[in-house]
């Protein structure tokens, strides 16, 4: 038998947007077989100029530039929400893979329009929910779809956190509807929305309010929402998200089936009927400062290089993740509908703009 290692495919990499998330990215990439960072970019010289000398590659401050000068083989898009549509449809439409981080994009028709580009091209591309490859999550996963549990009958989640004034003031983007695209749902109770859609189904209708509670003198988007998921397969979710809480309390997630309840609090806990109960945890991870992110950052990144090379789309792809995003545009379309027509009008003034582009 041979036990030679398998030939590894040199990937020319590139990072766009140096914030705070992007150093997951770096980490990811410098622990990849054949993944060579080539090139950073960041609208920001100050961050800009971090990257180039911490990472030893050239600095953009345009992204197209960027494409033209070094042609990566694939980005990562670590940008504020309203940039994702414009840099991953410039690279899918070069055949750039792409790596980006959640949410797909600000609002449903620029999502729209990634699912579009990704369905021309051939390039690949994959959006960062990574808590799908937390191991108590899998072991959920797996689990409902063996139909060992029978029917599931709902489910409850709730993300209780907290965010000061400083994290907005930080950066002033994620407090802005321009440019964050919306608040708590778009930037931190997402994940917990994409688990919830993803571990009981698909969701066919949704009933919801967002308000802002603690932040309205800082922020013009949400920082507290509540929702009810009526889920095609009969199911229904509530869903609570607040930053007003005191702490960042643990996500929960409770989902019940005809003969046992699963609860993610980290670790997961199958309570079977019969009185038995199993815990999954959670993998360790080493301390450290951004260790609270977890390792599967990692396994997401490690995971869709590994797969480059196949015919498939990527399992979390712009479809996959715009389910999450219309849950969120459905809340905001109830509780802002002047918003909702606003945005609409602009959406088919842009939309007849780019026609109009192409004729």
């Amino acid at each position: 038998m041979s036990t030679a290692t398998p030939a590894v495919t040199p990937r020319r990499v590139a990072v766009i947007g140096c914030g705070d998330i992007s150093s997951l990215h770096f980490a990811a990439i410098a622990a990849l077989p054949g993944a060579v960072l080539v090139a950073v970019c960041d609208v920001h010289p100050d961050r800009l100029q971090t990257a180039v000398t911490e990472y030893g590659v050239p600095g953009f401050g345009d992204h197209l530039e960027l494409f033209d000068t070094v042609r990566p083989d694939v980005i990562h898009i670590c940008t504020p929400h309203h940039l994702h549509a414009s840099i991953a449809i410039d690279a899918l439409e070069r055949g750039i893979h792409v790596v980006m981080e959640k949410p797909l994009a600000h609002t449903r028709a620029e999502g729209d329009r990634i699912v579009a580009a990704a369905e021309r091209g051939q390039a690949k591309i994959a959006v960062c929910f990574q808590n799908r490859y937390n191991a108590p999550v899998q072991a959920a996963a797996a689990l409902l779809a063996s139909g060992e549990l029978g029917a599931i009958a709902g489910a409850s989640a709730a993300v209780m956190w907290f965010r000061g004034a400083e994290y907005y003031l930080d950066r002033p983007w994620r407090g802005r509807w321009a440019t964050g695209g919306g608040g708590l749902l778009m930037n931190q109770a997402i994940h917990t929305l994409d688990l919830l859609q993803w571990l009981v189904g698909e969701v066919s209708e949704v009933r919801g309010n967002a308000s802002t509670r603690a932040l309205g003198d800082t922020i013009e988007v949400e920082d507290t929402a509540e929702m009810v998921l009526e889920h095609t397969n009969g199911a229904r979710s509530v869903f609570y998200a607040t930053l007003a809480n005191a702490v960042n309390a643990p996500v929960t997630i409770d989902i019940v089936t005809e003969k046992a309840t699963l609860s993610l609090r980290g670790n997961l806990t199958i309570s079977y009927q019969d009185g038995r109960v199993e815990v999954v945890e959670e993998r360790a991870v080493a301390e450290g400062a951004r260790s609270y992110w977890g390792v599967s950052h990692q396994l997401l990144i490690e995971d869709f290089y590994a797969r480059l090379d196949e015919p498939e789309a990527f399992w979390i792809s712009p479809v996959e993740a715009q389910r999450s995003l219309n849950i969120i545009q459905d809340v905001y379309d109830q509780t802002y509908p002047e918003r909702a027509q606003s945005s609409a009008a602009s959406e088919n003034t842009e939309e007849n703009d780019r026609k109009a582009a192409t004729l």
